[in-house]
């Protein structure tokens, strides 16, 4: 199966059953990818390393469009997200951006959906190069990722000196793709698939 010819496609899942239903794929053939959030639980005798989805009730998945019904059967699979009856695909670049923060190792966590804002750019660091929307606080500086279909984003901390405040990119180059009003999915039946093109 030669899933890296197909463009990455959001997966609404019942959450707490993403790692689940990302192995069942995987077992399919198919090339997952769960972001997570990595974090320290402490308990009284010792340190337990947790994680957690940046995105609840969603993972990413390549996939041919036209044969879905093998990821819509998968156990704990609810919908593919698209508009109207066509799925959409995720949009590589905001994915690889936050590939690169999650295994940056930098704090990374789930963060309200930012609509506007201005875009800068990482010069330092372990993720210099990418762009998002800064977000300053008085004592932490935080990298804001999103992915636009979803209208979900994720933080990155990082070192406010990697990101000098006058180097500013016009707000949202790609606009199109920060102007959906709300994101939504369907789910194809067997009854309801149409045939393969």
């Amino acid at each position: 199966m030669h899933v890296h010819q197909w463009p990455w496609f959001a997966v609404r899942v019942r959450t707490g059953e993403e790692k689940t239903a990302r192995l069942l794929l995987e077992n399919r053939g198919y090339q997952c990818y769960l972001p997570l959030s990595k974090y320290s639980q402490y308990r009284e005798d010792r340190v337990k390393q947790m994680e957690a989805p940046l995105f609840p009730g969603y993972l990413f998945c390549r996939m041919n469009p036209h044969d879905r019904l093998p990821v819509l059967t998968t156990p704990g699979v609810i919908q593919i997200v698209g508009v109207g009856e066509t799925a959409i695909p995720v949009d590589e670049d905001e994915l690889t951006a936050i590939q690169r923060a999650e295994n940056s190792g930098l704090p990374t966590m789930a963060w309200p959906y930012l609509r506007a804002g201005h875009l800068e750019r990482v010069e330092q660091g372990p993720l210099c190069g990418l762009t998002g929307i800064v977000v300053r606080m008085r004592f932490r500086t935080k990298l804001v990722l999103s992915v636009n279909l979803l209208q979900r984003s994720v933080a990155v901390e990082i070192d406010r000196h990697w990101v000098p405040a006058a180097r500013r990119i016009s707000p949202f180059p790609n606009q199109a793709h920060s102007s959906w009003a709300e994101p939504s999915s369907f789910a194809v039946t067997p009854e309801t698939m149409p045939e393969r093109q």
